[in-house]
């Protein structure tokens, strides 16, 4: 822990405890035997004070209390010498892993307040392999002590079955189970996204340039997963590392989402090689998922709170907007009678969507499908209610189809256009029908082209000589206006031919 003002931690600051783990009868042996000989017994005694803060049976968050209680269950005495001893046993217990230390500020109560996160001791397998731990219990202990632990908790395999083939007869999640992914219970995906916080270890760490370090994979990796030896491999193979970050950049995956498709089978080749073309697929059913449940989320979230406001109370109608002339649309033949052009484009600019298409589909009710369209691409895409009338108008004119797909790409073109307002909504319309009539030009002069050379294909096999300009009898070029000195000039010559003859 370091505390550089002592006046920032004392006994009556606040204090509150996080895990979520419980210790098992394994666990407390290894504490008792291979973390206490390193870094004492009242460090220890630390640790398990702070682990009963919660019940056994219970993770998350301890009430807030003051560390009043932790120095008197110590029996630490008040004062700096006290929080010394204090800091200096935390500081054990966080170079070990057992404990991280924040210290977080309060505004309610204009003070610090300190939070003690706890973490599960490592198994006896992983110990071992820590090179670090096992190198600082080898100075405690001596290195015949090391190995009686090891053979005390680690039982080793039969020599006869080491080196016999294996073949793994495990059944995968998804061959089993089969999830509904089309039905989404927003209460359920409400709950979960407001509890999210609730969770005493953050499942994404502060994701930096470079991505996920190796150790907050392995850390947050199963134990008994089939793919365990190969992330292990991860930690020597470097460029494997930057592939799966390349993976998680792209997707944006969680710590736990590339975690879970790390274990999943066939991602890892049988010599441990990545498999990087069926992780991306995976990673992308991922991405598509969330995407889906997020944008349901922030519609379902969007309807609860237009419903709660009251009349009077909500947001402020917004001004009524003018639409200049240059910028008229024509009425389409469905409001013939009903509006005028000026009436028809102020519904356009001012009108929600929704009444626009109650006009339009007058015979009947809307189509839910098409109402589920444009709201994802209200609430989720952020498109104006003007752009989005314009292209209600673009679409029932140019008699274009109503289908989703239709519709998401004009609206992906519009965005990638950056067109926010009905002015911009307006010349895209317009620039669209140019385009048109420029490819409808180009290909009424092909099909004539074609049906002619088809003609004198038809007629002769000769090649065709190339078509001349004929200047025909009739034809009288405008006479030329000569200035005064070109007439001079062709009397002079005239009179020099005479002279001749």
């Amino acid at each position: 822990m370091r505390i550089t003002n002592m006046l920032h931690f004392s006994e009556y600051h606040r204090f509150y405890v996080a895990r979520d783990f419980s210790l098992s009868s394994l666990d407390m042996k290894v504490l008792s035997t291979i973390y206490q000989p390193m870094i004492g017994a009242y460090a220890i005694s630390l640790y398990q004070t702070l682990f009963l803060q919660l019940p056994s049976d219970k993770v998350g968050y301890s009430p807030m209390e003051q560390q009043r209680k932790l120095f008197l269950s110590l029996e630490l005495e008040t004062g700096e010498r006290g929080r010394k001893f204090f800091i200096e046993q935390t500081s054990k217990l966080e170079a070990v892993g057992l404990l991280r230390t924040t210290r977080r500020f309060s505004a309610e109560s204009d003070d610090y307040v300190y939070q003690y996160t706890l973490f599960a001791p490592l198994s006896p397998n992983e110990f071992f392999k820590n090179q670090h731990l096992t190198l600082l219990l080898r100075d405690k202990v001596g290195k015949y002590m090391v190995f009686s632990l090891r053979d005390e908790l680690v039982l080793q395999e039969l020599d006869e079955l080491k080196d016999a083939n294996s073949e793994n007869l495990s059944v995968p999640f998804y061959e089993l189970f089969h999830l509904n992914s089309q039905v989404i219970d927003l209460d359920l995906e409400q709950a979960f996204f407001e509890s999210a916080a609730s969770k005493p270890d953050e499942s994404k760490p502060e994701l930096t340039n470079k991505g996920f370090q190796y150790a907050d994979i392995i850390r947050q990796f199963p134990r008994q997963s089939n793919n365990r030896d190969f992330v292990e491999r991860l930690k020597y193979e470097v460029e494997q590392m930057a592939q799966i970050n390349f993976v998680v950049k792209k997707y944006g995956l969680y710590l736990t989402d590339i975690c879970r498709l790390l274990d999943e089978d066939g991602v890892f080749e049988p010599d441990g090689s990545l498999s990087l073309e069926l992780l991306q697929h995976k990673a992308n059913e991922t991405f598509r998922q969330d995407k889906k449940r997020g944008e349901e989320r922030s519609r379902y979230l969007s309807k609860v709170e237009q419903s709660r406001e009251q009349p009077g109370q909500g947001t402020a109608a917004s001004e009524e907007k003018t639409v200049e002339m240059e910028f008229y649309l024509e009425v389409p033949d469905i409001f013939q009678g009903e509006c005028n052009q000026h009436q028809y484009n102020y519904i356009l600019r001012n009108e929600p969507y929704t009444f626009v298409l109650e006009k339009i589909f007058s015979k009947g009710t809307v189509p839910d499908g098409l109402l589920d369209t444009l709201a994802k691409v209200d609430l989720n895409y952020r498109l104006n209610e003007e752009v989005i009338n314009v292209l209600i108008h673009f679409i029932y004119v140019n008699k274009r189809s109503w289908a989703k797909n239709s519709i998401e790409a004009s609206v992906t073109d519009m965005l990638g256009k950056q067109v926010s307002t009905f002015e911009q909504a307006v010349q895209y319309i317009r620039e669209y029908a140019k385009f048109k009539e420029r490819q409808s030009g180009k290909g009424a002069a092909a099909s004539a082209g074609g049906a002619s050379r088809g003609n004198s294909r038809g007629s002769s096999r000769q090649p065709q000589k190339p078509a001349l300009p004929i200047v025909g009898d009739n034809v009288i070029a405008p006479a030329k206006q000569l200035t005064t000195s070109e007439r001079e000039e062709i009397r002079r010559k005239a009179q020099q031919l005479d002279s001749r003859k």
